[in-house]
Formats: structure tokens, C-alpha cells, sequence
């Protein structure tokens, strides 16, 4: 009898290395940072009437303001809410916040904008990478009206284009984590146990499925959504694989349970019935037990 399959394979890249990888993908050096910190002081300047463009500008285009339920009128405390997120990013983005908390931070940002948020609205990715686009070109527009010097301007531009490109990959990891998570047409819960409750401020969560899933599916989806649960309950690997094609073995990374957590699926232990390969139907539950429980 074959052993269970008990490792997770092709899981999203976790956020902050996704983050780290794509800021050297660019080039980001210290160069960049000080060339575009250069212009911060403008920035800054101009900071508070940007957020107010931005949302009257998206209350007026009538497909942004529908995504945001403000055809007919603008709800005031809604607005309020939208720009305090936008100041809060928009304060880390002009101060070049490179950490791995702000990694997090976009990437629950690009959770928010696929329904994830408090509201629950939907934002389709296009006006995400597109808003991104309008950030950049009012930054420019910005520094064009500031007494700063052509190359100035020029080199500061090249260092935002930058950073912000890395920003949006960083959403739209976030908006693929979250897209996932709804995708399919059988619903699976998973229940979360212990630390991570308060963890992940909640306690279970429901995971759609194509049919002829596996517990492996349902998992992925759980651990690519909240990667701190991933960081908690999973270790990565490294397996090599050959391929007859290729003159090199190519190394993959792939996820096992750390020792005492445990995974079961309808209250059977995953590792001792059928592992990530058994077959889910909707209707069924998997829970997440940390060492302890």
C-alpha cells in the first residue's frame, strides 16, 4: 500500500519573498531611494489634496463610482474610510517603506480589493493595475509644477516607476490568493484551532473547490490566503526534479506540516487517511490543529 501523500505543492510564493525578489528584479539600490526621497518633501507637499483627487476623480468615472455603490450619491462615512486607507498608503509609499511588514500590508491590500474587505467590494483587477498607472502619472504631474531641476524629476520618476510596479505585483499576489479562494463550485469549510484564531481574526472560513478536488486544493488555497498560518503550520522543502527535456535538475520547494500540527479532514487524521490526495465533496470540513490541541 502506497504511503499518503502529505506534502503541498505549487503554492504561491510567500509575500515578502515575492517582495524581496521583485525589488531586485528592478534594480531597487540605494540609488533609487535617494533619487526618488529627493522628491518626498514635494510629494508630501501636494499628499492630502491627491487623496481628495483620487476619490473625486473615481466618484466621477461612472464605472468606478458603481464598484463603489456611489451612482446616485457618495456615502460620506464610506469616503472617509477610503481615503484613510489611501492617506495610510499613500504616507509608507512617499516615505519608500521597503519592509516585509508593508509586503504583508499590500498584499491584504490586494485581498481587500477582490471583495475581501470590510465591505465586501469587489474592484475587477484591471482599475487596480490601472490605478497604480494614475498614481505614477500624478507624481509626475506633481514634480512638473515643483521648481526642481529636469533630471531631477527624471531620475525620481524612474525610481517610482520602479517601487510602484513591485507594489502592484504585491496586490495582485493578494488578489490571486483571494480570487482562488472563491473559485469553484464546491464549498469545503475549514475550521482554525487555537493560536490561529486570534492569529487570523477568525475562526473558520469557507474555501471553494472544483469538483474532483483533493484535501490538497482545499489546503493550498487556506495556506496561500493567509500566508502567516503557512508560516506557522507548514516548512518548506526542497525536492529536485528531473525532467528529460532539460540538461539541469530543477529544485522545487514543497510544504510539509511542522511537527504537532495536525490536519484533519471530516475528523479523520490527514496523514493517517488518504493524506493531500483524498478526494473532498462539498459539504465537507477540514480543521487546523496547532501542537497542543
Amino acid at each position: 500500500m502506497d504511503a499518503p501523500d502529505l506534502e503541498l505543492h505549487e503554492l504561491l510564493p510567500e509575500p515578502e519573498e515575492a517582495w524581496r525578489r521583485l525589488l531586485r528584479f528592478v534594480g531597487w539600490n540605494a540609488g533609487d531611494r535617494a533619487a526618488a526621497a529627493r522628491t518626498s518633501a514635494a510629494l508630501l507637499k501636494h499628499a492630502y489634496q491627491l487623496v481628495v483627487d483620487v476619490y473625486d476623480h473615481l466618484a466621477h468615472v461612472p464605472e468606478t463610482a458603481a464598484i463603489l455603490g456611489w451612482e446616485h450619491h457618495i456615502d460620506e462615512k464610506h469616503l472617509e474610510e477610503r481615503r484613510r486607507f489611501f492617506t495610510l498608503w499613500l504616507a509608507r509609499t512617499i516615505g519608500l517603506d521597503t519592509s516585509d511588514e508593508f509586503a504583508g500590508y499590500l498584499f491584504y491590500a490586494g485581498k481587500a480589493h477582490a471583495g475581501h474587505g470590510a465591505r465586501r467590494i469587489h474592484t475587477p483587477p484591471e482599475y487596480v493595475t490601472a490605478s497604480v498607472g494614475l498614481v505614477q502619472a500624478v507624481f509626475a504631474n506633481t514634480l512638473a509644477r515643483e521648481d526642481l531641476p529636469a533630471d531631477v524629476i527624471g531620475n525620481a520618476m524612474a525610481a517610482w516607476s520602479k517601487y510602484l510596479s513591485v507594489q502592484l505585483n504585491q496586490m495582485l499576489l493578494g488578489y490571486r490568493a483571494a480570487q482562488e479562494l472563491r473559485t469553484g463550485s464546491l464549498a469545503v469549510r475549514c475550521t482554525l484551532f487555537g493560536r490561529l484564531r486570534p492569529l487570523l481574526g477568525m475562526q473558520e472560513i469557507q474555501v471553494m473547490v472544483a469538483p474532483g478536488a483533493c484535501v490538497g486544493d482545499v489546503a493550498r488555497k487556506v495556506f496561500n490566503y493567509f500566508p502567516q498560518a503557512r508560516a506557522e503550520a507548514l516548512e518548506r522543502v526542497w525536492h529536485a526534479e528531473e525532467k528529460s527535456d532539460a540538461l539541469w535538475v530543477e529544485v522545487v520547494p514543497v510544504y510539509v506540516t511542522r511537527p504537532g500540527w495536525r490536519i484533519q479532514h471530516n475528523g479523520r487524521e490527514v496523514r493517517h487517511h488518504g493524506g493531500f490526495a483524498a478526494p473532498v465533496q462539498s459539504g465537507d470540513e477540514l480543521a487546523v490543529f496547532p501542537p497542543g490541541r
